[in-house]
């Protein structure tokens, strides 16, 4: 009898390689359960790991996990609170004690620090520790001394620390500077700091940059949230720039955004208003920063002629791979055909992000594309002047390496623009991001089709422009992609979009979803994840013409199992609404309608909120059309909820992880009295693990 081969049978380095490389905790549980070999094998390459469950019971944890490297302890239940901190101190040591003995080789750590208390408790135990990530959204307590948020990091993990996050650390900008200049030799060795928090107001201050830049003088990794606007206190302009290439000559990463820009990322600024930062000084920051691979300029100001600037930065930064400028003018002129200009020369960009860029043109696009030989990943956001031939042209000459394209607040570009722009990728394509923002009647669809020819007619460059699409050598693929809607808007020719996996849309507060498959994103065979943000003030509107927003449209997906729904920026009145109003609750059942048809196996859900009184809460009918969700495994509602309307969650039979998380600033400071409190959620995690799961 022939001897069989199996998978068991391979060496031991094979399938260690083999097993480190499942990346999805399911699959590597089931990976787990096949034999003791496998077991052994899941276990030592397991380097990542996230502790959900309360906190109360982290006795239970089991020791098995050894190797794990990167330990993520945010998502403790109950969200927010200070870890342990309900607890006898005795039992905080023992636990944190219990931690230490369960992962030995931990060297990142995340972890929701409310206060202080909770880094002086867990630091000491892994003193190896190179990245920590702090998490924060409730606001600061302001009994903590300044700096007392951050001297724990840099007393316990003095030797070795190399990675500080602060994207989701609510802070104050003078707490961070103090501390790095009494820890210098910490500091020093410091290689990443993320200071990119998206709840400031006016963001680091220049001198309070310059100071951190000169504790850290061997950052490879610098990301911050600044103001940029000369009408402001201590703005960024050129001498910070420059101090920033001066104190950290080595910078592989950098990242600079005004806090107007992380406030509002989808806002067109008004005509007017230049930046303090000028294109002799950018020619000289990238003259001192030779190892940039990724810069981030996002400025909320004009900045005029750019072009100069970045053809200086194709010159002296040889390894720039990802490029995002924010309110950057004259990026590619593109006025003769013969020579390209601008960004169009950094022909070793793989990702390109070009925001609110008013004289962006579509020669200028085309440029790009053809400069851009290595684009993967490309995104364009309120540039006014860009309509669908241009963004076709470029696209289709970058056919063969295009993979994620997003397209937002392009008044040329709505919803078929964008997918007719896009379709010569339409089987190539894996990320996708356009608004919903529909077509009208036919004449209407003709009248703007008729607009942006006469454009081009009255545009002096208009022989220059045809004349470039006969020149592009790429010229038969756009005659052989041409026009194939209709008469309204819609694709009249089916096209199948083979590898999208992921989905991105956004939509005003009103307005329908149903009109999507008609547009040609009909079929998708492969698509698996879907994120739709509904944005908009829902005062004063009346109410929809149709009861649904049109989730069930969505069913047409067979692979959809994963959904990112954010009504969070949805706003109207959580209390009671004017006449011929409706509050938010009627506005989340006309949302939520529909979502029970949908085989969804993860959600994550924002409430619409009431800012006035600072309430983002699932209603009554949104937690009953949340419970027709019956295959739903996991569940994360960013925001509050009375305990009996979660009980109704308990009817979905599968369900294994369910979170109330107010990871939005500021988060409610206290609990409310009918809302979901420490107990209000161990009562309902009890009963949820309780259950018998079939699966």
């Amino acid at each position: 009898m022939a001897s069989s081969t199996t998978l068991s049978d391979l060496p031991d380095v094979i399938l260690s390689t083999i097993s480190s490389l499942v990346s999805d905790s399911r699959a590597r549980n089931s990976l787990s359960l096949v034999s003791h070999k496998f077991l052994a094998l899941e276990r030592s390459t397991r380097s990542h790991l996230t502790l959900r469950g309360n906190a109360r019971d982290l006795s239970l944890v089991p020791g098995c996990f050894r190797s794990v490297s990167h330990l993520d302890l945010s998502f403790l239940s109950p969200w927010g609170h200070t870890l342990l901190a309900s607890l006898p101190l005795d039992h905080q040591t023992l636990l944190a004690l219990r931690l230490k003995i369960c992962f030995p080789s931990v060297e990142s750590l995340n972890v929701y620090s409310r206060s202080p208390s909770s880094l002086e408790l867990l630091l000491p135990q892994w003193p190896r520790i190179r990245h920590i990530k702090l998490l924060r959204w409730h606001q600061r307590a302001s009994q903590i001394p300044l700096g007392g948020d951050f001297v724990p990091i840099f007393e316990h993990c003095c030797g070795f620390l190399e990675s500080l996050d602060l994207s989701a650390f609510y802070h104050w900008t003078e707490d961070l500077p103090p501390v790095l200049l009494r820890y210098a030799d910490v500091a020093a060795r410091l290689l990443r700091l993320d200071l990119l928090t998206a709840s400031f107001t006016e963001g680091y201050k220049s001198s309070e940059i310059v100071s951190i830049t000169k504790s850290c003088p061997n950052l490879r990794d610098f990301r911050v949230a600044c103001t940029f606007d000369p009408r402001y206190f201590e703005f960024v302009g050129d001498e910070t720039l420059s101090a920033v290439a001066t104190n950290c000559p080595d910078l592989t990463v950098l990242h600079m955004v005004d806090t107007a820009s992380l406030a509002n990322p989808r806002a067109i600024p008004e005509a007017g208003g230049d930046s303090a930062v000028t294109v002799g000084t950018l020619v000289e920051v990238f003259s001192g920063l030779p190892n940039l691979e990724e810069l981030v300029l996002d400025v909320g100001k004009n900045v005029n002629h750019s072009g100069v600037a970045l053809e200086a930065l194709n010159s002296k930064c040889k390894k720039l791979r990802a490029l995002k400028l924010g309110q950057f003018q004259g990026v590619c002129s593109a006025t003769d055909w013969g020579r390209l200009d601008g960004v169009a020369l950094c022909g070793g960009l793989m990702s390109l992000s070009i925001k609110n860029s008013q004289d962006l043109t579509d020669m200028g696009l085309v440029a790009i594309g053809r400069g851009c030989c290595k684009l993967t990943k490309f995104e364009i956001q309120g540039c006014e002047n860009v309509t669908v031939k241009g963004l076709r042209t470029m696209v289709t000459l970058r056919r063969m390496t295009l993979t994620d394209v997003r397209i937002s607040c392009c008044k040329n570009l709505d919803t078929t623009s964008s997918l007719k722009a896009i379709e010569p990728i339409c089987d190539r394509i894996k990320k996708l991001h356009i608004d919903c923002v529909w077509s009208g009647s036919e004449e209407e669809v003709e009248e703007k089709l008729e607009r942006s020819e006469t454009n081009h007619e009255d545009d002096d460059d208009d022989d220059d422009y045809e004349r470039s699409l006969k020149r592009c050598k790429y010229s038969s693929e756009v005659e052989e992609h041409c026009s194939t809607s209709d008469g309204n808007g819609f694709f009249s020719e089916e096209r199948v979009w083979e590898k999208l996996e992921y989905l991105s849309l956004w939509i005003s507060v009103g307005e329908f979803l149903t009109p999507l498959p008609m547009t040609g994103l009909d079929d998708c065979p492969n698509l698996e994840e879907i994120r739709i943000k509904i944005e908009g003030d829902c005062r004063g509107k009346r109410r929809p013409a149709e009861p649904e927003f049109g989730l069930s449209c969505l069913a047409l997906y067979p692979k959809l199992s994963k959904m990112k729904l954010d009504c969070g920026d949805t706003i109207g009145f959580a209390l009671t609404a004017p006449p011929m109003q409706m509050d938010l609750s009627l506005w989340e059942r006309f949302f939520l309608t529909g979502i029970g048809s949908l085989s969804l196996s993860e959600l994550d859900y924002w409430p619409p909120q009431d800012r006035d009184v600072n309430q983002r809460s699932l209603s009554l009918p949104g937690a009953g059309l949340l419970q027709e969700c019956l295959t739903l495994r996991k569940l994360f509602i960013h925001g509050t909820a009375h305990e009996h309307f979660m009980n109704f969650l308990l009817r979905i039979p599968n369900l294994r992880d369910v979170q109330l998380r107010a990871d939005y600033y500021p988060a409610p400071e206290n609990d409310m009295s009918t809302e979901m409190r420490v107990g209000s959620c161990s009562r309902f995690e009890d009963q949820l693990n309780s259950r018998n799961i079939i699966d």
